[in-house]
């Protein structure tokens, strides 16, 4: 089975505000942009990847991701994330309607395609399914097998509110890549230790980050 998967990303002037402790104003678009590739890359070097949506309306992130193989889908609805996600999956089953799809966050670094091939390979043998973030709160992956809508819950405490939906929580093991996104220093600090892609590596390499 090869998914479809969903990415979203705000305007990157907007994104990141929580890693002013480890990065400026002027630093920040940019980290945000190398978060997004690096995922992207490593989203599309998976044999259980198909294709990458990416939802956004950022000019200069729509262009260089792209260039690395994704297909860009505006945010028309403009009502926040869940709203956008809603927007995509149905941009992309509009062409693939048969398809599984995934909503992934666009902040994870230091994925590897071996572990989001494991986490969607165990994913698909349920109807809806997620995986929680590293701090246990949030969530970093929602799957919706072929005909189930994604019903997508991102926000505050989103791993109890879509185990609420109904969505089956995956196994949190060997999969620490695909949970590790990046919110604050401590966060970034963390996926340098699991070892980022190469454009996060490079914008990292600007910062100075305390314990690094």
């Amino acid at each position: 089975m090869q998914w479809t998967l969903v990415i979203p990303l705000k305007p990157l002037a907007l994104a990141k505000s929580r890693l002013a402790d480890a990065a400026g104003d002027g630093l920040r678009p940019g980290l945000a942009l190398a978060f997004a590739q690096d995922t992207v890359a490593a989203a599309l070097a998976s044999p259980a990847v198909h294709d990458v949506a990416v939802v956004t309306d950022d000019a200069l992130a729509g262009r260089e991701l792209a260039a690395l193989g994704a297909r860009i889908v505006p945010d028309e609805p403009g009502d926040g994330l869940n709203a956008a996600l809603v927007h995509a999956a149905a941009v992309v089953r509009s062409m693939r309607p048969k398809s599984p799809v995934a909503a992934l966050n666009a902040d994870l670094p230091a994925l590897r395609p071996a572990e989001l091939t494991r986490t969607l390979e165990t994913a698909s043998a349920f109807p809806r399914a997620f995986l929680p973030d590293a701090a246990g709160i949030g969530t970093t992956l929602l799957s919706a097998a072929p005909g189930q809508a994604l019903r997508p819950a991102f926000g505050p405490d989103s791993r109890a509110r879509h185990r609420a939906s109904g969505a089956v929580e995956l196994p949190l093991t060997s999969v620490d890549s695909v949970r590790q996104d990046v919110d604050t220093g401590d966060d970034l600090r963390t996926a340098l230790a699991l070892g980022v892609g190469p454009r996060t590596a490079a914008a990292a390499a600007r910062l100075l980050i305390p314990g690094q």
